[in-house]
């Protein structure tokens, strides 16, 4: 069952509606929302913290505190696999 929309969704939806409608009816080509750029340097830094950021932290942890995190995480997959 779809999640049922409170009075602001609706609102908003059937503002957006109305705006389209006017639109249209002038002549007023719409235009999809731009996607933001990606700045390179931005995208180039992340994707290598990212890269090192498992096994640094992995290096700062102690084997106990792994362990742990370890269980946790296993405890949650097979938790999913028993739902299926």
């Amino acid at each position: 069952m779809p999640k049922r929309k409170d009075e602001n969704e609706t609102a908003f939806d059937t503002l957006q509606e109305v705006l389209k409608r006017d639109a249209e009816r002038d002549g007023i080509p719409q235009e999809p929302p731009a996607k933001p750029e990606k700045v390179s340097y931005r995208v180039k830094a992340g994707r290598k913290g990212g890269k090192k950021g498992g096994k640094a932290r992995a290096m700062k942890l102690s084997s106990e505190k792994r362990k742990v995190i370890a269980r946790k995480a296993a405890k949650a997959l097979w938790a999913k696999k028993r739902k299926d």
